[in-house]
Parts: structure tokens; C-alpha cells; sequence
């Protein structure tokens, strides 16, 4: 089977828990650094699926490398090649499925309650509501044809499906040691901002242990039936881990 490729941009914003599920499920990956100036490849049929990651930076950079991974999802979007697509990853996919992009009303930075809209709670073992983890300052509107599969009080849409790509606005594929050794590196931008979305930077570490585990569950359940997709029909994919 072809590999998935895993688009990361940041140190700290690795595959972690992310790629450790995707081995799991036996798929082989590979990761590249686009912002270090790995070639993203010109055919994303050479790929069984994507997935993008978070990033610093804005989608509305002038960088070559953003405007080049975007074409990419767009040719992932034309060719039914499924994309799981995380923060900045998300926001480049609603892009290439011609929604807009843009500032948040206020920051949203730490753990935050989510709510599961009622497409959504096959995805999340049937819950309603989750504990999730985000680090953002822009949003991204609901792709057209797309549905909206997490909703928050301060961020509307954190997460959509459309066909065989799944986009979230907040951070699923972090492990334990990996959000906090991010969380370590920002406490000095978390500290400078203000705003109902921010948390304070001791209460993002607080219970980290419980609150990622709690993720983990949710994240493998999700990572595994966007990964069944890739090995045989839709009908075939059960949830796991619920």
C-alpha cells in the first residue's frame, strides 16, 4: 500500500501520537518539512492519504511553500486522496476547498470544551462533548458541501468533514511529552495574551496526563476510521478504542 504522507512545519508541532496510531493501523509514513524546503511532491496520487499539521505561521503568508502545499490539497480534494488535516493544516484545506480563512474574534490557546454536533458523534464514539487542545489565532469557515462536526463557545468551527478529509481547528495528534515541551517553549506568548479564550499557562499543564490520555482515546477512534477508509469501503469502518 502507498504511504501517507505527513506535512509538519514546526519542531513542536510533530506527528507524535498522530503517526504512532497510523503505525498501528500498519501504514507506513513519511514526513516532510516543507517550511525547511522539502520538495512537495507534484503527483499526490504517488500517497494513499495526507495529513497536515499545525504551524506557526498564517495561511495568507507569501511563501512559496505555503501556496505550493495548498495546490497539493487541492489536488488531494480533485483526486478523492483523503486528507487529516490539523490547525494550519485545516485552515490550508478549507482554503483549497474555496472557503475563506481569517482572524479569530480573540486568541484561543489551551484546553477548551468542544461540542460534537450530531454528524459528528459516530467519529467521537458517540459523545457529545470533548476536552481538546488548541493553540490558534485564526479560523476557518465551513467548506461548501462540507459539515461542521465541532462547534466551541469562543471559536465556532472546529472541525468539518467533507467526502473523505476531516479538518479540526484544535490539536488531536499531541502526546503528553510533546504538548509539554510545546507549552514550555510558549509559556512567554501565552502569558502576553489577553482574552476568553486564553488560558492561563499553569492550568494548561495541570492533569496533562489525564487530559491527553482522555484525548488519545477520542484522537485513535477518529485516526483509525479516517485510516480504515484508505484499505477498503466505507462501510466497512468501525470505530476503535471507544
Amino acid at each position: 500500500m502507498r504511504a501517507i504522507l505527513i506535512l509538519q512545519h514546526e519542531d513542536l508541532q510533530g506527528p507524535d501520537f498522530l503517526q504512532q496510531c497510523l503505525g498501528d493501523e500498519g501504514l507506513e509514513t513519511v514526513v516532510i518539512r516543507p517550511d525547511q524546503g522539502d520538495r512537495i511532491p507534484v503527483d499526490v496520487r504517488e500517497f494513499a492519504g495526507i495529513a497536515a499539521l499545525g504551524s506557526d505561521h498564517s495561511v495568507h503568508d507569501p511563501l512559496s511553500w505555503i501556496a505550493a502545499e495548498r495546490a497539493l490539497l487541492k489536488q488531494a480534494l480533485q483526486h478523492a486522496v483523503p486528507v487529516l488535516a490539523h490547525c494550519f493544516g485545516a485552515q490550508q484545506l478549507a482554503l483549497a476547498a474555496g472557503a475563506q480563512v481569517g482572524r479569530n474574534a480573540w486568541p484561543n490557546v489551551g484546553w477548551s470544551r468542544v461540542w460534537v454536533t450530531p454528524e459528528g458523534r459516530r467519529l467521537f464514539c458517540g459523545a457529545q462533548e470533548l476536552q481538546v487542545f488548541n493553540w490558534h489565532y485564526d479560523t476557518f469557515e465551513i467548506p461548501r458541501g462540507a459539515r461542521r462536526l465541532l462547534f466551541g463557545t469562543h471559536c465556532l468551527n472546529k472541525a468539518f468533514s467533507l467526502g473523505p478529509h476531516l479538518g479540526f481547528q484544535c490539536h488531536l495528534e499531541v502526546s503528553e511529552a510533546g504538548l509539554r515541551r510545546w507549552c514550555e517553549a510558549g509559556r512567554a506568548e501565552v502569558e502576553g495574551l489577553r482574552g476568553p479564550a486564553v488560558q492561563r499557562w499553569g492550568d494548561m499543564l495541570r492533569d496533562l496526563p489525564a487530559r491527553t490520555l482522555q484525548l488519545q482515546r477520542m484522537a485513535r477512534a477518529v485516526y483509525h476510521q479516517w485510516a480504515w477508509q484508505l484499505q477498503g469501503p466505507p462501510q466497512r469502518r468501525v470505530p476503535a478504542g471507544c
